[in-house]
């Protein structure tokens, strides 16, 4: 079993391994940023994952407000708001996002599959604070997005699903930039101390997964049971739906490898413990053949997609 203070330290190796770039040669734009200066300032001893370092580096190459958006067509960040936003859901995600807690172990065999992602540039946060998520008509005004469009139906279901009221027991906010991710992630947990919270993300490209047997070949648990996830939604801009439920969960880095000498890949994952509120018909009861208050469901977090956490009280400040 890992602990939580080697699980941190082996968190931060595997985070700043797979992110050797990310402050470095493959984003020299972002250094010095306000952005990445918030986040080396909030999350001490955390690097900036590479998803997000390529999102703030897309700001500033290709400023968001002034490109045109087209439909992304992600089904998985919409497979994983159905909890929330069932009746905004569009069919049934692809197999190999969900899986149970019992295949999380070292040897174990799964199939996944994550297709690929496309994301925008992120705000800067002093755009952002001029420019609140706004009415639908006012959004399709400034992008110039048809109405009836593929575009207009992903801005409306991230607009509704931003505005729409968090179910019981759940804390939910959408922000506009990584600043003001963090500072939710932090409010929400309830951390007041500069360096008391921790943050992952899956170390995939956004081209994502091909289909393929995966072995676990390393397990690494991650400290506490209340957490923080940030989906980023579809938005000619990127738009983060950060949510946390008083029940349960648990997180892990989990170490994939091709079965047959595919990719190698280190997938941060959440297991929901108590899923006794969710819709049933959320499409990961169909996909592990569970039902709501049964197992545990597990998903990996997608292309960009973070989670936070509260430090164990001896890694606050590493």
């Amino acid at each position: 079993m890992v602990t939580h203070q080697s699980a941190f330290l082996l968190l931060t190796i595997l985070v700043t391994a797979a992110n050797a770039g990310a402050h470095g040669g493959g984003h020299p734009a972002i250094l010095g940023t306000p952005t990445a200066r918030f986040w080396e300032e909030a999350l001490p001893g955390i690097p900036m994952p590479e998803a997000i370092a390529d999102i703030v580096q897309k700001g500033i190459d290709h400023l968001p407000l002034k490109e045109p958006y087209s439909a992304t067509k992600n089904p998985l960040g919409r497979a994983q708001a159905y909890q929330q936003y069932g009746k905004h859901a569009h069919g049934v995600p692809p197999s190999g996002l969900f899986f149970h807690e019992a295949q999380v172990h070292v040897g174990s065999t799964m199939t996944v599959f994550l297709p690929p992602v496309t994301t925008k540039g992120s705000l800067p946060r002093d755009a952002e604070e001029k420019l609140p998520l706004g009415s639908l008509e006012d959004t399709f005004a400034m992008f110039n997005i048809t109405p009836g469009s593929a575009e207009a139906e992903e801005v409306d279901d991230t607009l509704h699903g931003c505005q729409e009221r968090p179910i019981p027991g759940e804390q939910k906010v959408c922000a506009m930039s990584i600043e003001d991710v963090v500072l939710a992630a932090t409010r929400m947990l309830g951390i007041t101390s500069t360096g008391g919270v921790w943050a992952a993300a899956s170390a995939l490209p956004s081209a994502g997964l091909p289909r393929q047997s995966y072995v676990v070949w390393r397990v690494v648990g991650l400290p506490g049971e209340r957490l923080v996830a940030c989906h980023i939604e579809a938005f000619p801009y990127a738009v983060y739906r950060c949510h946390m439920s008083e029940r349960s969960s648990r997180a892990y880095v989990i170490s994939l490898q091709g079965f047959r000498g595919g990719p190698e890949v280190d997938m941060a994952a959440i297991c929901h413990l108590d899923t006794s509120d969710w819709d049933p018909a959320h499409p990961a009861f169909k996909l592990l053949h569970t039902h709501p208050g049964g197992a545990p469901v597990c998903h990996f977090l997608p292309y960009a997609n973070l989670v936070f956490g509260e430090k164990a009280p001896n890694d606050a400040m590493i």
